[in-house]
């Protein structure tokens, strides 16, 4: 009865929201046909346009490098202090949880639109906001990762007398080093995807040029940006994979 009861609130759920976004599939039918001139607009890609995009698609991967670094420099420390069997006091530990909850609450686009405001329109703003969106992702999944290590070696650490530098190095930073690099990769392909959309408030590299063929309505250009950086997404997903897999 328990499991009868828990579907039907979870439809009942799901039958309330597409109610009241509007979210219907008769509407979906109707639209198909549009999105079939939508997507035919599009065929073929204008490949002479990529000698424009190379170097702005080159621009957004290194905002997704510098991005994920420095945010993945900043998320370690952080998540020490928010991770409950590191830090036993409350007055550091809730202050450090505070601040990542406000670093995931803020989006994106609204971190790129405030660089861009204060540095003005460039790939420093982009960076910037890569730097604060990775931050908060990666320091939830690392002080994640912290609080489940395995306790018996920090208690043998301990009992010889380590201090507290010695027993965060040796006892938890040994366990989950590996996660976090695979977390850091993954951040990285997320913050490609993400560098390709914050030009749209100013933030600099490839997404500057996708809202400018959306408006120009040159949708064979569109395609062609989409069709670069998938390939770039792919190559990168593949890399980060192999690495992540030699890390296991």
């Amino acid at each position: 009865m328990k499991s009868w009861l828990t579907a039907a609130l979870l439809l009942a759920i799901l039958w309330l929201c597409a109610r009241e976004t509007e979210a219907s599939l008769s509407e979906l039918a109707r639209g198909i046909p549009e999105m079939g001139k939508f997507f035919a607009k599009m065929v073929p890609p204008d490949w002479a346009y990529f000698r424009v995009v190379l170097k702005p698609m080159i621009e957004t991967v290194q905002m997704a490098i510098l991005g994920t670094t420095f945010g993945a420099l900043l998320a370690l420390p952080v998540s020490f202090l928010a991770a409950s069997n590191v830090t036993k006091l409350r007055l550091l530990r809730a202050p450090a949880k505070f601040a990542l909850n406000l670093s995931r609450t803020i989006p994106d686009l609204l971190f790129a639109a405030l660089f861009a405001a204060v540095f003005g329109y460039g790939p420093l703003a982009g960076t910037l906001a890569l730097t604060f969106f990775s931050f908060g992702i990666l320091s939830k999944w690392a002080y994640e990762a912290i609080e489940t290590v395995d306790g018996g070696p920090m208690e043998a650490m301990t009992a010889v007398g380590a201090n507290k530098l010695q027993w965060i190095h040796y006892g938890v930073v040994s366990q989950v080093m590996g996660q976090f690099v695979g977390f850091a990769l993954y951040m990285f392909e997320i913050n490609i995807r993400a560098a390709a959309i914050l030009g749209f408030v100013g933030a600099g590299g490839i997404g500057i040029y996708l809202n400018r063929t959306l408006g120009m309505f040159r949708y064979d250009q569109t395609l062609l940006i989409i069709l670069f950086t998938l390939a770039i997404v792919v190559a990168i997903d593949a890399a980060s994979s192999r690495i992540r897999g030699k890390l296991a």
